[in-house]
């Protein structure tokens, strides 16, 4: 597709984004509206499975199509991953209960998956590793502004309406998206010499199911020593070794091993994934502290992650003109890293909302300028013939990073809140429900729940039901719970921040190579001659003439 016109290559560009666009709005929508979801529908223990499910589920889709999309070409993929989105976002809507959604999610989590590897590795597709870091860019923005608008907007809704429109709102964006596709997006004839690698790709799926159901259990629904998680362990190293002989005798691998042998593909992924760890991990409990521990409404809320959204989208756009200008990368990765780990000390030690907005605008200007570099690359390292599968790899170690984050750090959340509530309980600055008769302990209850806090209309109901005599007592509790939960955030950011230095760290073995022109890899006497030039200048010898 590289050959195409400039003018096609761009309405191509059109349909890939707004395919991107409703993925990402259906996404970030929901971040500040769920701490209210899970209010209502109950079982905040289960919080980070509705996360987390999505991210499983996109996960396997990613690292399946990409094989697959080198086979048959990324438009069917493309257009069966919005039909799987939107049937997921439409059930979301009907859920009962907590159990519901959490399918349903899972249901959206495999469109989301092959849309966004489908749609990066069409990007590689279209254009030279060179342009592609202007394009990066502006997919970057996309994320960006489904970004800003998303949170602002889901507070929003679930303030005003039935908190199902949350999911509804923009599936008429994803039939649009859907159609554009299917009109724009040219087809690719099959490899006819390819086959499936049936048996790795069922390996591999089992693999990551075991490995995520592990690090999500672990902590929460059973103990770190449970057998059930020691099982799950076990049972996913096994599924691992399993995977790894079936992808040495496989024709054509799932996830081909030699990829690995890459350093510059093995490092960015290891960067990817750390870096979701922390990041994902870390930032999907933001709300809590501004709907929980600042007490502010949702649609507020939406505001307080704005800064991060605009700072992202505007220096993610300049990085992926400038890596496009200058064709280097590393720098940009350097350079952005530390402004990340900044902006999540400032989180981890923040004691207002202003402090809030600050944390989010210095972490945005860290993400724009150091994201964008480790799809880049990853795509720069292979042959045009690996794009899709090695495009899959990195989106998997960042789904693994993100999910396994999400997994430990809502473990890290859980046993600290437990424990700040109980040495609070302790300490006598909470009430002995026992020692009150059992009408006013039944209605004093729900306040020692700290999920409480993220629902503001009941928590002010229950409030003003009680009598006047024990208002004071109850608002006494209220603020105990929330320096319980504050100082809960604060080891979670803190753990994020850590991440985020060992990713850092990581950087500065990132091996850096010039950015192709083209989709062509050099010949095998091109790149001979190109070592052997280096060799002798290296030496102090005379320069050979370029290789013709």
């Amino acid at each position: 597709m590289e050959d195409l016109s400039h003018k096609r290559k761009l309405t191509i560009m059109a349909a890939i984004i707004a395919a991107m666009f409703f993925a990402a709005i259906n996404q970030t929508i929901v971040s500040t509206a769920m701490p209210r979801i899970i209010a209502i529908l109950g079982g905040m223990e289960y919080y980070t499975w509705v996360i987390t499910i999505y991210m499983l589920t996109s996960t396997i889709a990613t690292v399946l199509v990409g094989k697959l999309s080198d086979i048959y070409g990324r438009k069917p993929f493309i257009l069966a991953g919005i039909v799987f989105f939107i049937i997921g976002a439409f059930l979301s809507g009907f859920s009962k209960d907590i159990f519901q959604l959490i399918t349903y999610r899972g249901i959206q989590g495999i469109g989301a998956g092959v849309i966004m590897a489908s749609a990066f590795t069409a990007v590689g597709d279209l254009f030279a590793p060179r342009e592609r870091g202007k394009w990066t860019g502006v997919m970057m923005a996309v994320f960006g502004f489904s970004s800003v608008l998303g949170p602002t907007l889901g507070g929003w809704l679930v303030d005003h309406f039935a908190w199902k429109w949350i999911f509804w709102i923009f599936l008429p964006i994803g039939v649009v998206a859907f159609f554009m596709i299917m009109s724009l997006f040219p087809k690719v004839d099959r490899k006819q010499s390819e086959k499936i690698d049936y048996l790795g790709s069922v390996l591999l799926s089992l693999m990551l199911v075991a490995l995520l159901l592990a690090f999500s259990w672990a902590g929460t629904k059973y103990a770190w020593g449970s057998a059930q998680i020691l099982g799950l362990f076990a049972a996913s190293i096994v599924l691992l070794v399993l995977f790894v002989i079936s992808q040495k005798f496989a024709k054509s691998p799932v996830l081909p091993l030699s990829l690995f042998r890459n350093d510059i593909v093995t490092i960015s992924n290891s960067i990817g994934f750390i870096l979701n760890a922390g990041m994902m991990g870390a930032l999907i409990y933001l709300p809590f502290f501004v709907q929980g521990v600042e007490g502010i409404s949702p649609t507020y809320s939406g505001y307080v992650t704005m800064p991060m959204s605009i700072a992202m989208v505007v220096l993610s756009t300049f990085a992926g003109r400038w890596i496009t200008k200058t064709g280097k990368y590393k720098k940009y990765a350097v350079m952005g890293m530390p402004i990340m780990i900044a902006g999540m000390l400032i989180m981890a030690f923040m004691n207002s909302v202003w402090m809030a907005v600050v944390a989010m605008i210095v972490f945005g200007v860290g993400l724009g300028v150091g994201m964008p570099v480790f799809s880049l690359t990853v795509q720069n390292a292979v042959s045009p013939q690996q794009l899709g599968v090695a495009t899959a790899s990195s989106q998997l170690f960042r789904n693994l990073g993100g999910t396994i984050g999400i997994a430990v750090m809502g473990t890290i959340m859980q046993s600290s809140l437990k424990s700040n509530v109980k040495e609070a309980m302790t300490s006598g600055e909470g009430i002995d429900l026992t020692k009150l008769d059992p009408d006013t302990a039944a209605h004093l209850a729900p306040f020692q729940n700290p999920s409480m806090l993220l629902d503001q209309p009941r928590l002010e109901e229950l409030h003003s039901q009680l009598p006047a005599s024990v208002q004071p007592v109850i608002t006494k509790m209220i603020d105990m719970m929330r320096d319980a939960l504050s100082a809960s955030l604060t080891t979670v950011f803190l753990s994020g921040a850590a991440l985020l230095v060992l990713a850092l760290i990581l950087v500065f073995f990132l091996r850096e190579i010039p950015l192709r022109t083209s989709n062509k890899m050099p010949s095998p006497d091109t790149a001979n001659e190109n070592r052997a030039s280096a060799s002798v200048a290296a030496a102090g010898g005379p320069n050979p003439e370029p290789a013709k």
